[in-house]
């Protein structure tokens, strides 16, 4: 009992899992950057490559902050990793008319242990005051006690919902769910004295 007490203790103390790092591609090629708006998150890497026979760059016009990379000749790369969130606009410093756009999203943290454990604690709060207690099966079971007495003395009651409010049924459904039962059962009662 007590390793389990330890291994979720361990478990609440790792520091919650953010998104890894990505690398996204953004291609110069026909005179557009493509995809002409890429939406990212905090952390990742844009690289742009150059596939047209002119040369190009890339210069932020607005934005949280600013990057401008070397003159990119056919087949050569560069890369900017955006640690701001935020919307940023660039373009080609050569060819105006080429634009493009970065938007920046916060990392989305997963939750810690804690968090998803407080919905539990509140709803075992919840159940604790009304009667009768049940024990409600979850991936992690937590016990609120530690009592050593065999498995044998403790009972289990499966819980099991409240079922829904019945609600109401049209009485002319009625009829016709009536109608059509006794109709099948003609039917079959007649087509047992064909058979035999």
């Amino acid at each position: 009992m007590s390793r389990i007490f330890v291994v979720l203790a361990l478990f609440m103390l790792l520091p919650a899992p953010t998104a890894a790092a990505a690398t996204q591609q953004v291609h110069m090629s026909g005179y557009a950057y493509g995809p002409g708006t890429l939406t990212i998150n905090v952390g990742d890497t844009v690289t742009w490559t150059n596939h047209d026979q002119a040369p190009h760059d890339a210069v932020t016009t607005a934005g949280p902050a600013q990057f401008r990379s070397p003159m990119l000749n056919t087949g050569q790369t560069w890369s900017f990793t955006f640690t701001t969130p935020g919307t940023y606009s660039y373009y080609c410093s050569i060819h105006p008319d080429m634009r493009g756009q970065i938007v920046v999203r916060q990392a989305v943290q997963a939750p810690t242990p804690q968090q998803q454990q407080q919905p539990a604690q509140s709803q075992r709060r919840q159940t604790a005051t009304s009667a009768p207690r049940t024990q409600q099966t979850s991936a992690v079971v937590v016990p609120e006690t530690v009592e050593e007495t065999p498995v044998a003395q403790q009972p289990v009651v499966a819980a099991t919902p409240a079922p829904p409010p019945s609600p109401s049924l049209d009485p002319l459904l009625l009829v016709a769910g009536l109608v059509a039962g006794v109709a099948t059962l003609c039917l079959l009662l007649i087509g047992s004295r064909s058979a035999g």
